[in-house]
C-alpha cells in the first residue's frame, strides 16, 4: 500500500521520521522526562488519533524492513562501512519505533516487553558486531565473521517480525473489544473506522483481524437494530476482511450468508446498506479467489440474493450502486450455473440492457464490464437469444466492441479490453441463433470484427480480444459469407484459429 504513494510525497512524510531518528541518536534513545500530569494529558490526547499513531508505526516498520533488506544486500557485497552505518541507523529506528508506540499506548503485555528487550539487545549486539568487523582488515577473518553477522541479522529480522505481529494483533484485539463491549454509537463507529483502516494495509492484517474474531464481531453489529446507521461502514469492513481465507471461514461459521440475504431482502434498509451488502457478496463470490468452494450455505440462499440484487440494479440511484450490484451478479454467474436460469426468469437481461441506455447509471467501462460478463455467461442458454433481440442487445454489444478508455489509466484500459473481449464472446455464442446473426450482420458487425483483428491499436494490442473476435467472425462467416472479402476469408476464417491468430498478432521479432 505504501509503495503506491508518490515518491516525493513519501520522502516528505519520511522527513519527520528521519529527523526523529537523528534526535534519538543525540539523546542516546533517552526520552525527555515529563511531569506525571502532563504524561496523562498526552495519553488522553492520543486516544483521538489511534489511527494516526498506527499509521506512524506502520511507516516506521516499513522503513525498518527496508533497512534490513538493504543491510543484507550490502553485507553480500562485503561493503562493511555501509553495513555498519546502516546498522546504527536501524538501531535508532527500532528505539524510536518502540518509544513512539509506548508513548501512545496505555499499556503493553509482558510478552511485548520481553520482545522489545530482545530486539533492542540484539540490535545493540548487531551494531557492536559490525563495528568490530569495520576495525578488522584481515580478509579471512572477515569471511569467517560474515556468517555470524548474517545470523545476527536474521535474528534481528525475526524478533522485529514477531514484535510487529504482536503489536498489530494487540491493536486489532483492542478495537474488537471496543466494538463488542461498547454500547456507545460514537465509540463503536470510531472503532469500526479504525478497523477498516487496518484492513487497507494488506492481506496480512486482514488475516490477523479474522483470526482475532473480527468477522464475528462485525456480524454481531449487523444483527442489532440499534446500530442500523453503522451497517454500511460495518459491511464495507467485512468485505475487506473477506478477501482472505480466514475471513471466509469465519463468515461461514457465523451464518454470514443468511445475514447478508436478510439485509438485502429487507426493504426497510437504506440503499447504501444494500449496496455494501452487495459488495460483500461480490467479494466472497469473486472468481479470482480459490477458497470459495466451501460456501455451501450460499446455494441455499442464492435465489433470494439474486432476486434482491436484480432489484437493486433496477432501482439503483447512482453508478456506484449499480456497479456493486452488477459485480455481485456477475460473480454469482461464475459461482453457479443455476444463477443464469434464475436471472432469465427474473427478466434480468431486459433490466440490464435498459440500464445500459442510462449514461448516469452505467457510466464507466467497469460497469459495462459487469453487464457484458453477465450477458456472456447467460448466453449459453438458448432462450437468451430472443431476449437479446427484444432488448436491442445486439446494438449494445456492437457499441461495446468499440469501447475506448477516456484516460491513460491502465485499470480503465484493462476494463475496456475485457468489455471488447466479452462482447465478442457473447456475439459468438448468440450467433448460433440465425436471428441474432442476421441482426449482427445488418449492424455491420463483420467489418468491426475484421478491424479489431487487423488493427492492434483498436484492441489495445490485446491477444484475448483478438482470439474472441476471430471466434465471433468465424461464427458469423458461416451465417453470412458474402460479408467477407476474399483476403479476409483466406487469412481470418479459412486457416486454423491458431494460424489466423499468429497472422494478426503484432510480432516484431525476426526469425531470419
Amino acid at each position: 500500500h505504501l509503495m503506491q504513494v508518490d515518491s516525493v510525497q513519501r520522502w516528505m512524510e519520511d522527513l519527520k521520521l528521519m529527523t526523529d531518528c537523528e534526535c534519538m541518536c543525540i539523546l542516546q534513545s533517552k526520552p525527555i522526562s515529563v511531569e506525571k500530569d502532563e504524561q496523562n494529558e498526552l495519553l488522553l490526547s492520543s486516544q483521538y488519533s489511534t489511527c494516526d499513531n498506527l499509521q506512524l508505526l506502520l511507516k516506521r516498520a516499513w522503513i525498518i524492513s527496508t533497512e534490513l533488506t538493504r543491510i543484507a544486500q550490502k553485507l553480500e557485497k562485503g561493503r562493511w562501512q555501509r553495513v555498519h552505518s546502516m546498522t546504527v541507523r536501524l538501531n535508532c529506528h527500532v528505539h524510536s519505533m518502540i518509544n513512539e508506540y509506548n508513548t501512545c499506548t496505555r499499556g503493553s503485555s509482558e510478552e511485548m516487553h520481553q520482545l522489545e528487550k530482545l530486539l533492542i539487545d540484539k540490535c545493540s549486539e548487531f551494531t557492536a558486531f559490525t563495528e568490530r568487523c569495520l576495525q578488522t582488515e584481515d580478509e579471512e577473518t572477515l569471511k569467517s565473521m560474515k556468517s555470524c553477522v548474517n545470523e545476527t541479522l536474521m535474528t534481528v529480522a525475526q524478533y522485529f517480525g514477531q514484535l510487529i505481529e504482536l503489536v498489530l494483533t494487540q491493536e486489532a484485539q483492542s478495537l474488537l473489544r471496543q466494538i463488542e463491549l461498547s454500547g456507545s454509537l460514537y465509540l463503536t463507529e470510531s472503532a469500526i473506522s479504525s478497523l477498516f483502516s487496518l484492513t487497507q494495509e494488506g492481506a496480512h492484517l486482514c488475516r490477523i483481524i479474522a483470526k482475532e474474531g473480527g468477522v464475528v464481531a462485525l456480524f454481531k453489529i449487523c444483527r442489532q437494530d440499534c446500530f442500523r446507521c453503522l451497517y454500511p461502514q460495518t459491511l464495507r469492513t467485512l468485505a475487506s476482511i473477506c478477501c482472505v481465507e480466514e475471513g471466509m471461514h469465519q463468515l461461514e461459521k457465523v451464518d454470514g450468508i443468511l445475514c447478508l440475504a436478510d439485509i438485502l431482502t429487507d426493504t426497510s434498509h437504506s440503499e447504501a446498506t444494500h449496496a455494501e451488502a452487495a459488495a460483500v457478496i461480490a467479494q466472497i463470490t469473486s472468481p479470482h479467489l480459490t477458497f470459495t468452494q466451501h460456501l455451501s450455505s450460499f446455494l441455499e440462499n442464492m435465489e433470494e440474493i439474486v432476486t434482491a440484487l436484480v432489484k437493486l440494479c433496477q432501482e439503483a440511484s447512482s453508478g456506484e450502486v449499480f456497479l456493486l450490484a452488477s459485480a455481485a451478479l456477475a460473480n454469482i454467474t461464475f459461482f453457479d450455473t443455476m444463477a443464469c436460469e434464475i436471472l432469465l426468469q427474473l427478466n434480468a437481461m431486459k433490466i440490464l440492457l435498459a440500464a445500459c441506455s442510462d449514461k448516469c447509471i452505467v457510466d464507466t467501462p467497469y460497469s459495462r464490464d459487469q453487464v457484458v460478463t453477465i450477458l456472456a455467461n447467460m448466453s449459453v442458454l438458448d432462450q437468451c437469444a430472443s431476449e437479446i433481440i427484444q432488448g436491442n442487445g445486439v446494438q449494445l454489444l456492437m457499441e461495446m466492441l468499440s469501447e475506448k478508455p477516456s484516460s491513460g489509466n491502465p485499470a480503465e484500459a484493462a476494463a475496456c479490453e475485457r468489455v471488447q473481449q466479452k462482447s465478442a464472446v457473447t456475439l459468438a455464442r448468440l450467433s448460433r441463433d440465425p436471428e441474432v446473426a442476421e441482426a449482427a450482420v445488418k449492424l455491420s458487425c463483420i467489418p468491426r470484427l475484421i478491424k479489431l483483428c487487423r488493427s492492434p491499436a483498436e484492441r489495445n494490442n490485446s491477444d484475448s480480444v483478438l482470439v474472441a473476435c476471430l471466434a465471433a467472425l468465424r461464427r458469423l462467416a458461416v451465417m453470412s459469407p458474402e460479408g467477407l472479402e476474399d483476403s479476409d476469408f483466406q487469412q481470418l476464417v479459412k486457416p486454423r484459429l491458431v494460424d489466423s491468430f499468429l497472422l494478426c498478432t503484432n510480432m516484431e521479432e525476426s526469425f531470419v
